[in-house]
């Protein structure tokens, strides 16, 4: 018998061969019955070529879109397919192509967060050289993204008052059981899906980053908290579908506008990220003249180019 109450969804923009070890974790041989969620959706969201039907394990579900609409409009999809082929399940697995799961990992989730439900939960998620990726954090402030600005404290981000001022939740870091905290990362969300869907699921209008964040605080405005699962850590490789970390940095930065626009401060954040990058100018015209091989005046336009530009290209 499987998770009968538990669905997943894999969003993929790409080839396939990065996934499987993920598949594998969720319906490979190895993996008992009992342990296995009810229904696990792939959505294709437009790769090219295409993923191929017969190219996936047994017990998973391929769903593909015509269009490209970037990782919130494809767990969309695989949310609605969940609720169309297996209406009994209530709680939903949200997985980055790119993770590894332990074993026994749905089913030890599911123990830990049943007090809670409906929840938004989250998991320790570590890169492959074992650092954290801070799965739990603070909503954003426009404190946090100026300091994330700026180019001088770059060297000092692995101190705990760099952590906290760029919205760090150490004290959940740092915890054990089950953590409250303002928002997880999205590499791993299990989801309560009537409560996610009746409040809107995720904004299509965000392309990658920030959606989970706009979601959770959405859910917490109807009293469903987010928490962290400090007892569980899952792998996370990253970077599988950013192509580039200029286009990473785009997406990022339209992202955190998008968000500000919907939620109050867009002009503060424009005129701090403004501020910084003054700051950075002079701090790099310093390196220049010390003999480092960084263009101050390339950097800055790179910067008010995002600050201005970013995200006005994506749906609103």
């Amino acid at each position: 018998m499987t998770l009968r109450r538990l669905g997943a969804v894999i969003p993929v923009h790409g080839p396939l061969t990065p996934v499987v070890p993920l598949l594998d974790d969720l319906v490979g041989d190895d993996v008992d019955h009992a342990d296995r969620p009810a229904v696990v959706v792939l959505v294709d969201d437009a790769s090219d070529p295409a993923v191929a039907p017969d190219a996936l394990p047994d017990g998973v579900q391929l769903v593909r879109r015509d269009r490209n609409g970037g990782f919130g409009a494809a767990v969309n999809t695989g949310l609605e397919t969940i609720a169309e082929l297996a209406p009994e399940v209530e709680q939903v697995l949200v997985l980055n192509s790119d993770l590894r799961l332990p074993q026994g990992f749905a089913r030890q989730l599911l123990n830990h967060a049943a007090p809670w439900m409906p929840a938004a939960v989250g998991c320790r998620v570590v890169g492959e050289d074992g650092r954290s990726g801070y799965s739990a954090r603070y909503f954003p402030r426009t404190s946090h993204q100026v300091i994330e600005w700026l180019v001088p404290l770059a060297s000092q981000r692995h101190r705990d008052a760099l952590h906290r001022a760029v919205g760090h939740d150490l004290r959940a870091e740092r915890a054990h059981g089950m953590v409250p905290v303002d928002w997880v990362s999205g590499a791993m969300l299990l989801l309560p899906l009537a409560e996610v869907r009746d409040a809107g699921s995720f904004d299509e209008g965000y392309f990658m980053y920030t959606e989970e964040v706009d979601l959770q605080l959405r859910l917490r405005q109807r009293g469903i908290p987010s928490l962290l699962d400090a007892d569980l850590e899952v792998s996370h490789v990253g970077g599988g579908s950013s192509g580039g970390e200029a286009r990473r940095r785009r997406w990022l930065v339209g992202a955190r506008m998008r968000y500000a626009r919907k939620h109050g401060g867009v002009r503060r954040l424009r005129a701090g990220l403004t501020a910084a990058t003054a700051a950075n100018l002079v701090w790099n015209t310093g390196r220049r003249a010390a003999g480092r091989d960084v263009d101050p005046l390339a950097g800055a336009r790179e910067e008010l180019s995002l600050i201005y530009s970013a995200g006005k290209d994506l749906p609103r």
